[in-house]
């Protein structure tokens, strides 16, 4: 009698004990989330259950705070695990995006072209008309939209000022990379293929489909999209889920894949206006110096992002399904960037700590 009490013992043991592991174990939903389209509301998840390093987080929010940032935000599977704001910003306030939205304008580009309003092979002639450079017309007829989304136009990138004088010959098109504002004579091109302006084909075609809201302040200089946080993050989310925003394909992805991959061989760390990480080799603006290995070492290889001046930041991973926000001031005021920056190694090492 006292063998099958204690076996008695013993099973309802094993049984209580499975119960109270079933009920603190939890699963995070794995599926892919897309936030509506209108409203504020937006799932969450939580460090601890995606299984990471939740001591170390208020050493990243420490370092974020110190290094001038403004918001930071963290989403996995589309939804939200940190979102932090810091030194009097909040959720609803718009900050500049700077070059980190040159990649709106390659996403509408690519827009464009599945509506056969434009062929990124033409000429950019076929689009302004003749005589847009200050160039010899053989060498002007030689830059496609493609050599405009790559950075390989060959138009001198010293002037940030894209004007008609500015547009001068220094290397045939695609022989040469060199960052510049040149890219903005997209937005002429996306508009006059479209026959509207480019902010009403952007907001039509991209912006409203996936609930962002912000505006583009077009300066005589910079031609800059401001928006909130979570509206970046949600350009991110379809940037992961490559170009797909819930049911629907914003932009196909056989463009979104070249858009996200080398696009030549001088600087294979660039995309169609997207930096790329885990490459050979990379450049960085102002410079003709070509360097060995990645843009961002501590970050994940497979790791894309829109990187604007000032520290804008949206990585995506897509081995992680994560995406990340970092907007603000310059990390680093005494050295300010256009566009990577030692910040970035700095904060992924820090990012590491709490996701590994």
């Amino acid at each position: 009698m006292k063998n099958v009490s204690l076996l008695l013992f013993v099973l309802l043991s094993v049984i209580s004990c499975t119960k109270d592991n079933a009920a603190i174990t939890i699963t995070p939903d794995t599926s892919m989330y897309f936030p509506a389209n209108s409203g504020s509301a937006w799932e969450t998840t939580s460090a601890a259950q995606l299984g990471w390093n939740t001591n170390a987080i208020e050493d990243l929010k420490t370092f974020l705070a110190q290094r001038n940032t403004k918001s930071f935000m963290i989403l996995v599977n589309g939804r939200i695990v940190m979102e932090e704001y810091f030194n009097g910003h909040s959720a609803s306030t718009d900050w500049e995006w700077n070059s980190a939205g040159k990649t709106l304008v390659s996403v509408t580009t690519g827009i464009a072209q599945q509506e056969n309003l434009l062929n990124i092979n033409r000429k950019v002639s076929d689009y302004l008309g003749t005589g847009w450079t200050n160039m010899p017309l053989e060498k002007e007829n030689m830059i496609t939209v493609r050599n405009l989304l790559t950075m390989t136009s060959g138009i001198n990138s010293e002037s940030q000022l894209v004007t008609h004088n500015n547009l001068t010959y220094v290397a045939d098109a695609g022989t040469r990379w060199a960052y510049s504002n040149v890219f903005q004579l997209l937005m002429d091109v996306d508009a006059n293929a479209s026959n509207s302006d480019f902010e009403t084909y952007f907001n039509n075609k991209l912006k409203n489909k996936i609930g962002m809201e912000g505006f583009w302040n077009f300066g005589i200089i910079y031609k800059i999209y401001h928006s909130n946080t979570k509206s970046m993050a949600r350009f991110g989310l379809l940037a992961l889920n490559k170009g797909k925003w819930k049911n629907e394909q914003i932009i196909n992805e056989s463009y979104f894949n070249e858009s996200t991959n080398s696009s030549q061989n001088i600087n294979p760390s660039y995309g169609y206006l997207w930096w790329l990480n885990g490459k050979s080799k990379y450049m960085v603006p102002g410079s003709q110096d070509v360097f060995q290995g990645a843009l961002i070492p501590n970050a994940p290889s497979d790791m894309f992002a829109a990187l604007g001046a000032s520290d804008q930041k949206l990585y995506i991973i897509p081995s992680k399904k994560m995406v990340i926000v970092r907007m603000g001031d310059s990390a680093d005021p005494n050295n300010p960037t256009f566009a990577s920056s030692g910040f970035d190694n700095a904060l992924w090492a820090k990012i590491n700590t709490v996701i590994n």
